[in-house]
């Protein structure tokens, strides 16, 4: 049976905090039952590699006696005051180790620095909760990996979260704190979004700062990971503000990505495209399922036109530069540390090591005349429809389980990293059950820069289709 919707962990992050402003939830008893809740849970899902009680709980505190002074003076709060939140193990955390998923990284030594986003959290006053599981450097699309284990769906615990964020989309459903940053190299925020049933955003590069850049260059994003499209927008507003260690991201943007979410889609140019024109398999419950989305956003008034934007699958682009970039890291590791490596990641190194300089001089030219296309195609239309992921959650299994190549790695999931390689902003909200009752996603692909549309149109689909939460994970 799903929880009372009186419980806390059941609260979206927008729903904290109007709780907060009237009094009705303290951020205290939030992050005890969300802790209780990670006692319960995590044993289970290996969701979380690291879990702070104590600085959750100071931070709750102090939030807490913000919101009193808040109700009683008011005085200004944070823009997430209270709210909790998990951090991907692949960013930097002040105080906590960063292990990536790997025996390589040292755990005894100075973690006194944070990442961007990990710094604006703090500063909108987030309850940090601690750290979710992700593979070897965030090596692929399903979480597992030599050091953390085998993290778990809470829809199906035989079945894969999706990767590489898989932490972070397992513990926002399974009501693990409603917030979770992940990052997103060729899918890695969408791809567990949608196999876990909540909203995944990758944001256009460079509208989330980040430091230090990922070694596998500028496909690597950071994106929320919520419970609603008004929580990602929030969440947006506070990941999106400027730091200066990132020569690579976007002039300061001082929108609010909350305004204008509930404009609505009448009028709107979509092109839907269920296949890319290349896509050979295509799961039929996510096909019947997206199809059936496409009608709910024609009967909201949006202008739908079936198109391909007109380019081959570009997997061998993406593949093809995220092994240099898993080369790059080899070539740092001693023989010791290589030795203790996950076998995929092994292997996708190994190949990288077979690129050579003018073949990587070629990728990067196909990728500039990919990104050049859909820059024009999209000023026919204001988004792309397509599936998130081609296939429902598959079965969750240990590192090394099928010969590592450019079609077992990402050949699933061709939703997904086109839109890496052109930067453009995407996202994954919920759009009905498999029949095994998994979720199943829609993606939106907007415009370069225009993040705010494909929130609004995020949130307008949501309000005809709403996020349904895991039964297994609300009866244990």
């Amino acid at each position: 049976m799903p929880a009372s919707p009186t419980d806390p962990c059941q609260f979206t992050a927008s729903e904290l905090l109007a709780a907060y402003a009237s009094g009705q939830l303290s951020p205290v008893e939030v992050a005890q039952a969300v802790l209780a809740r990670i006692a319960r849970l995590n044993p289970l899902l290996n969701a979380l590699v690291l879990v702070a009680p104590a600085q959750a709980l100071a931070s709750a505190r102090e939030s807490e006696r913000a919101w009193q002074q808040h109700r009683q003076r008011g005085t200004p709060v944070g823009a997430l005051e209270g709210v909790p939140a998990t951090i991907k193990d692949l960013i930097l955390t002040r105080g906590w180790p960063t292990l990536r998923g790997s025996h390589t990284v040292v755990a005894d030594q100075p973690w006194d620095i944070d990442a961007p986003v990990t710094a604006r959290l703090r500063e909108a006053g987030s309850v940090l909760l601690g750290k979710t599981s992700t593979p070897e450097y965030g090596c692929k699309g399903e979480t597992n990996s030599p050091r953390s284990g085998l993290t778990r769906n809470p829809w199906h615990l035989d079945r894969t979260p999706g990767g590489s964020s898989g932490g972070a989309a397992a513990a926002v459903a399974a009501g693990l704190g409603p917030l979770a940053v992940g990052t997103d190299g060729a899918g890695s925020v969408r791809i567990p979004a949608a196999f876990c049933g909540n909203v995944g955003l990758k944001p256009s590069f460079g509208r989330v700062p980040a430091y230090p850049l990922s070694p596998f260059g500028t496909v690597a994003h950071l994106g929320p990971h919520t419970m609603s499209v008004r929580d990602a927008a929030l969440m947006l507003n506070v990941m999106s503000q400027p730091d200066p260690r990132d020569w690579t991201s976007l002039p300061p943007d001082a929108r609010d990505y909350t305004v204008g979410l509930d404009d609505g889609i009448r009028g709107l140019r979509m092109a839907y495209s269920p296949t890319l024109g290349y896509v050979r398999t295509l799961h039929p419950e996510v096909a019947a399922a997206v199809d059936r989305g496409v009608q709910r956003l024609q009967e909201l008034g949006a202008q739908i036109e079936s198109v391909d934007p007109g380019f081959d699958d570009p997997l061998h682009i993406s593949t093809g530069l995220w092994f240099a970039g898993a080369a790059s890291i080899w070539r740092s590791l001693s023989d010791a540390q290589r030795a203790v490596t996950d076998p995929d990641f092994a292997a996708q190194a190994q190949i990288g090591q077979t690129i050579d300089l003018a073949r990587i001089h070629d990728l990067t030219m196909q990728r500039g005349a990919l990104g050049s296309l859909m820059r024009q195609f999209m000023t026919r239309y204001d988004v792309l429809i397509t599936p998130s992921v081609a296939i429902p959650a598959f079965n969750a299994r240990l590192p090394g389980s099928a010969p590592m190549n450019a079609e077992t790695m990402l050949g699933w999931t061709p939703y997904s990293y086109p839109f890496n390689l052109t930067q453009q902003p995407a996202i994954t909200v919920p759009c009905g059950l498999s029949k095994e009752g998994l979720p199943l996603g829609i993606q939106f692909v907007g415009r370069m820069f225009d993040d705010a549309m494909v929130l609004r149109v995020a949130r307008a689909f949501e309000s005809v289709c709403p996020v349904a939460r895991p039964a297994l994970a609300w009866s244990v």
